[in-house]
C-alpha cells in the first residue's frame, strides 16, 4: 500500500512504524527517487497526525487501533484538527470503528474505515458517514486499489470485510480437505486442481491461492507457508465475525467451526505465524 501510494502520489510521504527495520527498508527501496519526493520518517503518531492531512493506517487488531488513535499521550488524537481525514484500513470490531470515528469527527476532522481485501489488485470497502467524506478519500485509495467500494456509513466498511473473511476461511477449510482427500485416494494434485477449477467447486481458495504444495509456485503452500496472511490473523477475523454474528442473532456454523479451527491452529506450535493455507499441512499431520 505504502509503495503504491509513494509512487503515484504527488505528496512527500510521512511514515511511521513501530518496526524501525520496515522504515529503514522501505526508503532503502525508494532511495533513487527521494530528492524529487522525500520520506519522513515520523517518532511517534502525534508526529504523523502534525505533518500530514490525510492520514492512513493500516494496524493489527482493536487494540492496537485505540492506543494509536485514542489511548495514548503520542495518539493521532492530539494532533488532529479541522483539516484532518483519517482512513483506517485495519480489520477491527465495528463498535471500535464507530467509537474511534466519533472521537474523530468530535475533533472536527473526518474518519472513514477502509479494510482491504485481495493480494495484487486491493478491493477497498469503504464505511463513510457521507458521500463527501468518500470522494474526499478515493483519490488517495485508488492509488493503492483496484475496487473503491462506499459500503455505507461507518463500521460499514468493517461489516463487509469480515463477513468475506469469514467465507474465505471456510473456503479454505473446504479445498484444504478436499485436497488432501483427493490426494490421500491417489489423486495427482495439479490435475485435480485444474479439474476443480474448471468445475462448481471452483473458488478463490483452489484456484488463486491453492494450500496444496506444489499446486501453484506463487503462494505460500509452495513456500512452507511462509508470508501471506497468518494464523493469528485469520482466527482474530472469524472471531469477530462470531461476535458479530452473536450480536446480531445470526447463525453461522461454519463460520464458528472455522473459528474453532483457526484458533486452534494459531495456538499450535508451528502454525502461529505461518499463512492459513497451512490447515492443510495441519489436516494432513492429523491424518498421519
Amino acid at each position: 500500500m505504502a509503495n503504491n501510494l509513494y509512487k503515484k502520489s504527488d505528496s512527500p510521504l510521512i511514515i511511521y512504524d513501530v518496526n524501525k527495520t520496515a522504515l529503514e527498508k522501505f526508503t532503502f527501496l525508494h532511495e533513487s527517487t527521494l530528492s524529487k519526493k522525500p520520506i519522513l520518517h515520523a517518532q511517534t503518531p502525534i508526529e504523523v497526525a502534525r505533518k500530514a492531512s490525510t492520514i492512513i493506517t493500516m494496524l493489527p487488531a482493536s487494540p492496537h487501533v485505540k492506543r494509536v488513535y485514542l489511548e495514548a499521550q503520542d495518539s493521532l488524537i492530539h494532533g488532529i484538527d479541522e483539516n484532518s481525514l483519517l482512513i483506517d484500513s485495519s480489520t477491527i470490531d465495528q463498535n471500535v470503528t464507530k467509537e474511534v470515528s466519533k472521537k474523530i469527527i468530535e475533533k472536527g476532522a473526518r474518519a472513514i474505515d477502509a479494510p482491504v481485501s485481495g493480494a495484487a489488485n486491493l478491493t477497498f470497502m469503504v464505511g463513510a458517514s457521507t458521500l463527501e467524506d468518500f470522494n474526499r478519500a478515493k483519490p488517495y485509495l485508488s492509488h493503492m486499489g483496484k475496487n473503491i467500494i462506499h459500503c455505507g456509513g461507518l463500521g460499514a466498511g468493517q461489516i463487509t470485510k469480515i463477513c468475506n473473511n469469514m467465507l474465505l476461511a471456510i473456503t479454505m477449510i473446504g479445498v484444504a480437505e478436499t485436497m488432501n482427500l483427493g490426494v490421500k485416494l491417489g489423486m495427482d494434485p495439479k490435475l485435480l486442481a485444474n479439474i476443480l477449477n474448471t468445475s462448481s467447486g471452483r473458488c478463490w481458495s483452489s484456484d488463486s491461492y491453492n494450500p496444496c504444495p506444489g499446486v501453484l509456485s506463487n503462494v505460500p503452500s509452495s513456500k512452507n507457508y511462509e508470508g501471506g496472511f497468518n494464523n493469528k490473523l485469520m482466527a482474530k477475523d472469524t472471531k469477530l465475525a462470531v461476535n458479530a454474528a452473536n450480536d446480531a442473532n445470526a447463525t453461522v456454523i461454519l463460520g464458528a467451526i472455522a473459528q474453532q479451527l483457526y484458533s486452534l491452529l494459531s495456538n499450535t506450535v508451528g502454525y502461529e505465524k505461518k499463512d492459513f493455507s497451512s490447515i492443510y499441512r495441519w489436516l494432513n499431520e492429523s491424518n498421519n
